[in-house]
């Protein structure tokens, strides 16, 4: 609560009951609940078929005349702020129903936005003048938010993924690494092939998804928590910059994906393409932070080999990577950068996680070998 007037200070607007359980949403819920846990926050989630046929007429034709059956938000209560993450533009229509009463109740809004291409901009314009309603739109993607910004007239931020590092840290007791190669999501058909002949080779544990990523999860947390413990249990993590494979919606922009937080937080060595963005410098300026193989590379068993030579260097970049991400990259960051957006200043439980945070860092720098 707050703790001047005993009342919550954030409403936050969720989508999952909407949406479901879908894989590239699981992030966005861990962010959520997490800051349900540091702040005085209220989730709102309503339950809309998205199946049903006004969903669809919304999303396809009328994005900003149909309610697809949300109600209003209650004004017994006021806040000080309103924050929805939406994970694609067209999710902008189930915050747009309620938006002409947000104001009634929030003195601030912000929208944070996952996946906005600006070669899409054009196509999505019905949609992103819902974001013109909001006092600030947050953006993933960094070369997204000029153009937008000139667009909706808006002011329109970067704010990058994060991670719950804590989950993800492999201290205070470290698993043994496992897992040779790990891979999820997106991947060169090249160097997959490449790692499948390593297994036959060499005997490596390659760990790959062998489904289509378009199933849902059957618990978001439980999918994170899964994806953490496989993770710090891998020697290799192969990362890519957001639909590396997809230029045709992507057009020459690059963008940093999920995955280059996780793979940091776990302490795995990241082996793949550095994404060309002036952002992914500033957020992973620490030597090694990916092992750079260019996207469709069958060199790949000659990078591990040159790193498994080299194992004071596999224990620096794995440190070093863990605790930039404690110190750096833990959504806590990111929930500040939303508060000093809205204008309010961070509550205790903030500084007692910046404080956990803290602490494991001290234990990672003062630890052995990650094993």
């Amino acid at each position: 609560m707050d703790t001047k007037s005993g009342r919550p200070r954030v409403l936050i607007f969720l989508l999952r009951n909407i949406f479901g359980n879908t894989l590239f949403r699981c992030p966005h819920y861990e962010f959520e609940d997490l800051i349900c846990e540091i702040d005085s926050a209220v989730l709102w989630a309503p339950e809309v078929d998205p199946s049903n046929t006004l969903t669809r007429l919304a999303y396809r034709a009328f994005p900003l005349a149909l309610n697809p059956g949300i109600r209003r938000i209650s004004d017994k209560i006021h806040y000080d702020l309103f924050f929805t993450i939406c994970g694609f533009t067209t999710d902008l229509i189930m915050a747009n129903a309620i938006m002409s009463n947000v104001r009634d109740v929030c003195r601030t809004s912000v929208c944070l936005v996952d996946e906005l291409w600006v070669k899409e901009m054009v196509k999505r314009r019905h949609f992103l003048r819902i974001l013109a309603k909001f006092d600030a739109v947050m953006l993933y993607y960094s070369q997204t938010v000029k153009p937008l910004s000139n667009q909706i007239e808006r002011r329109c931020i970067f704010l990058p993924p994060g991670v719950d590092a804590i989950l993800f840290c492999p201290y205070p007791n470290p698993p043994k690494r496992v897992i040779d190669v790990y891979s999820i999501g997106r991947r060169s058909q090249i160097t997959h092939q490449r790692l499948l002949r390593m297994v036959q080779e060499s005997g490596i544990f390659y760990l790959y998804d062998s489904m289509s990523a378009t199933f849902p999860a059957n618990n978001a947390k439980e999918h994170r928590a899964l994806l953490a413990n496989l993770a710090k249990r891998s020697r290799y993590f192969i990362v890519n910059p957001g639909k590396i494979d997809r230029q045709e919606e992507r057009g020459n922009q690059i963008e940093i994906g999920g995955r280059y937080f996780d793979g940091a937080a776990s302490g795995t060595i990241m082996i793949g393409e550095q994404p060309r963005n002036e952002e992914f410098e500033r957020l992973f300026d620490w030597p090694d932070a990916v092992t750079q193989l260019p996207y469709h590379s069958c060199d790949i068993d000659k990078v591990i080999k040159a790193l498994d030579a080299d194992p004071e260097r596999k224990d620096s970049i794995r440190k070093t990577s863990v605790v930039q991400a404690l110190m750096r990259h833990d959504w806590v960051y990111r929930w500040e950068a939303v508060l000093k957006t809205a204008g309010l200043g961070p509550m205790p439980g903030l500084l007692e996680r910046r404080e956990r945070l803290r602490k494991l860092m001290d234990v990672v720098l003062q630890g052995g070998t990650i094993t």
